[in-house]
């Protein structure tokens, strides 16, 4: 027999005793598998005969110390229920009791109780944006923002929102129509909606449709129409006897703005009375602007009594006092108002009331500041994905490979040494047209690098844009003509200083996405040192604002480039410090709102 067919059968032999034990080892697994499924259906068995077993032994131990005089009766009747109730995991934590005496087991019962009597709030939205769903202004990124980081604090939010017709479902999960007859009161009748509900990122939302006022946000736009009065006093009105109807007892309703101002007096006239006796009422006014002044006799549509609420300190407007104003209303009968600013509360009220000074000065003592919050779970350089290479406060490498990066892609002299100055505008007036034509034209001596990118699809804001790129033809000033994501965050990242038409900026953020990003916020308005206050100094502040005012509020273009130039490692030291601050919707924003509540709880 040849060599090579001897080898070969030597090693079929090989591979069918393989398969053999391949074929073995399967049987074996399959076995060990079954056992262990087995073992662990008997394990759940057990676990569910021993947390039984656990609390009714912990129940019999309280006894005992209830006879041997170690607790009160009272005391004892609160500890069985905390053992009682399902949403507790006592069984859990109470595992080895057998080792403990009734000192040391009392001793960690009353510990366990004291952990779950902390506040858990249950809060209700009752408001006319939330992104993604609907994204008009700051007011919807706020109410998503704290909802969120609310709910990872462990309370329970919800929102309530018109279904309007534009609504963005994108990421909405398990949309779903109500199949019950759900009416509520509007002019004296009692009309028919549909109710619609869903989550969006863990965030329960409840959508109202009206039926016979389907018009009412079937619209292209969410404001700006001459019945935006009835549109929202029928949304706020309904919102209400939806909550009661459900069966709902909030801790607190949460408003917002002049649009659902009136759900104030509508609750403690109206619904306060009917179950809802422990829910308290939280405003929050993204500015005071719009306040919406209407006729008395208007108030009731919705149920109110315009002879009730037709007096200066309740409803009548302070300078027009033949209407009333919806706003103020919303401040008279909030418990608490949260003013959502940059300011302090003495400028607030001094200077930007806008006719309510003597209103929110009666009320000054519920009224609290609370910044934007920021989410940085999109905006961080450690994690974003749109860039070339990913940096931290601790490794910073990355920052300078995102320049050069940025430099290459708009066709700039690549040298990570040369200052670059980013500058996003969702708006451009004539003042910062002149503005930035007087930073352009001063930096542009000391070899400066400018990219402008308009943040919005105005067509104005893209011709003035356009024409200021007339202007100045410096081919060290680039102009982008489309807004493009993943450009704005190369921005970001590739900019030793970002300008901003405004420190106080809710909606795009830019000055908050520019610290975290490493590059100084610097508005557009200082001209040199041709200072203008840009934030007051008050005491009253929010941590964010007192920072953004002594850290960058009087830092001009010209001072930001020579710190840069000369200064290199304390301006590092100062953008290093900048980036590590959190002002995130889970920090000081969702601690002035979780005050708040607490505060309210306990009126």
């Amino acid at each position: 027999m040849p060599w090579f067919l001897s080898d070969i059968m030597f090693l079929n032999n090989q591979r069918m005793v393989a398969m053999e034990e391949l074929d073995k080892m399967k049987r074996e697994n399959k076995i060990l598998l079954d056992r262990i499924e087995q073992l662990e259906m008997k394990k759940q068995n057990n676990c569910g005969k021993d947390r039984v077993f656990i609390k009714s032994d912990l129940l019999l131990r309280i006894d005992s110390m209830v006879l041997t005089g170690m607790i009160s009766t009272g005391e004892a009747a609160g500890l069985r229920m905390m053992i009682l109730d399902s949403k507790v995991s006592v069984a859990d934590d109470f595992s080895d009791i057998h080792h403990k005496n009734d000192a040391e087991l009392l001793a960690e019962l009353r510990h366990f109780s004291d952990k779950c009597k902390k506040k858990c709030f249950h809060i209700v939205h009752v408001c006319t944006e939330m992104e993604p769903v609907i994204p008009v202004g700051s007011l919807a990124s706020y109410v998503t923002g704290v909802s969120c980081a609310l709910q990872r604090k462990g309370h329970f939010v919800e929102v309530v929102l018109p279904k309007y017709a534009g609504l963005i479902l994108d990421e909405v999960q398990g949309l779903r129509e109500i199949e019950a007859e759900f009416y509520s009161y509007f002019n004296g009748q009692l009309h028919n909606n549909k109710i619609w509900t869903c989550a969006v990122h863990g965030i329960g939302i409840t959508f109202i449709q009206p039926i016979f006022h389907s018009s009412f946000f079937s619209r292209e736009r969410v404001y700006g129409y001459a019945d935006d009065f009835e549109r929202f006093s029928y949304f706020s009105r309904a919102s209400l006897d939806y909550i009661l109807r459900s069966g709902k007892q909030p801790d607190v309703i949460h408003i917002h703005n002049w649009q659902t101002a009136i759900v104030g007096p509508l609750f403690w006239d109206v619904f306060s009375e009917q179950g809802l006796g422990g829910t308290r009422i939280l405003l929050t006014c993204h500015g005071l602007e719009s306040q919406c002044l209407v006729q008395p006799d208007k108030l009731a549509l919705c149920g109110l009594e315009p002879s009730r609420l037709h007096r200066p300190d309740r409803l009548q407007d302070n300078t027009k006092t033949h209407l009333v104003n919806i706003l103020k209303g919303g401040i008279v009968y909030s418990n608490k108002v949260l003013l959502s600013s940059i300011h302090s509360k003495g400028l607030i009220i001094r200077s930007l009331s806008h006719g309510l000074e003597p209103t929110l000065a009666i009320h000054k003592d519920k009224l609290l500041v609370t910044p934007c919050g920021f989410d940085n779970s999109i905006w961080n350089p450690s994690t974003d994905h749109y860039l070339p290479q990913r940096y931290s406060a601790d490794d910073m490498k990355g920052k300078a490979v995102c320049k050069v990066a940025l430099q290459k892609h708009m066709g700039l002299s690549e040298n990570a040494s040369l200052v670059l100055v980013g500058c996003m505008f969702s708006e451009v007036s004539d003042v910062d047209l002149e503005n930035i034509k007087a930073l352009v034209w001063i930096a542009s001596k000391k070899g400066v690098q400018f990219i402008f990118m308009g943040l919005s699809k105005i067509s104005s804001t893209n011709r003035a844009l356009e024409s200021l790129q007339e202007e100045l033809k410096d081919d060290n000033v680039i102009f982008i003509k489309e807004y493009e994501e993943a450009m704005s965050h190369l921005i970001f990242a590739g900019s030793d200083v970002i300008l901003c038409q405004s420190f106080d900026d809710p909606v795009l953020q830019v000055p908050l996405k520019a610290i975290r990003y490493g590059a100084a916020p610097v508005a557009t308005n200082l001209i040199d040192k041709q200072f203008r206050p840009i934030i007051d100094h008050d005491f009253e502040g929010t941590n964010f604002s007192q920072y953004i005012s002594n850290v960058f509020g009087s830092l001009s273009l010209s001072q930001a480039i020579d710190e840069i130039k000369k200064n290199p490692s304390q301006w590092s030291m100062k953008i290093l410090d900048a980036m590590t601050r959190d002002f995130s919707w889970d920090a000081e924003c969702c601690d002035i709102h979780i005050s708040a509540y607490s505060s309210i709880s306990t009126l």
